[in-house]
């Protein structure tokens, strides 16, 4: 009797311990290939995304469709607005690996922004009225933060294939493609580093929401 109840427990270990793997594997998958979750670590996307906010990130979105401009996306910077750097403790590097994939601590490789520029669009700031221009349009920009202008830093920029021009909606904070102006690559971001889409906001409890697809 009491082996048999040894037995038992065994069984019943290696079942949780089984069913753990299965589901760690599965989701796994799924933030690879489908939705995954990124800490929002700076207040540049205000006053649409907040420090702290945990966003879904949808991996496919533009699988079935193009990056357009107004788009919010989430994109690996290293190479580009952080440099290329080599690993330094392993343990402690898999440690922070560890708390940004469950999304505790952010990824500061990650950055999230708003597309202004796709291929052949040309961008410029500023109007004589204070407004940015896309090919030669002015933009009404409804989702800046509020009391922001469009740019305090003039520029003139065409993007060619294969790019993005990128800016936070907290224009008077945010290090984005403009902060890049001069350097290599000009502040342009290769659509290949584009994660995915931003499409809800799932923590803090109170900021649970949808977020649109369409610029307002």
């Amino acid at each position: 009797m009491i082996q048999a109840k040894r037995q038992s427990r065994k069984l019943g270990w290696r079942f949780v311990v089984v069913a753990v793997v299965v589901l760690f594997l599965l989701t796994a998958v799924v933030r690879n290939v489908w939705v995954d979750v990124y800490y929002i670590p700076s207040a540049s996307m205000e006053p649409l995304l907040l420090t702290g906010d945990r966003v879904l990130v949808s991996r496919t979105d533009f699988a079935l469709a193009s990056i357009k401009r107004g788009d919010v996306v989430v994109f690996d910077g290293r190479g580009s607005f952080t440099p290329l750097q080599s690993g330094n403790d392993p343990l402690a590097e898999a440690a922070v690996a560890a708390g940004q994939w469950l999304g505790l601590v952010p990824n500061n490789n990650i950055y999230v922004k708003r597309v202004l520029g796709v291929a052949g669009d040309t961008v410029k700031c500023c109007t004589a009225s204070g407004r940015l221009e896309v090919n030669g349009v002015p933009v009404t920009e409804n989702y800046l933060y509020p009391g922001d202008e469009p740019s305090a830093l003039k520029f003139d920029v065409t993007v060619p294939q294969g790019k993005l021009w990128l800016m936070g909606d907290h224009r008077s904070i945010s290090a984005d493609s403009r902060s890049l102006l001069g350097m290599p690559g000009g502040g342009l971001i290769s659509t290949s580093k584009v994660i995915g889409r931003p499409w809800a906001t799932v923590w803090p409890l109170g900021r649970i929401h949808l977020l649109p697809r369409d610029a307002p």
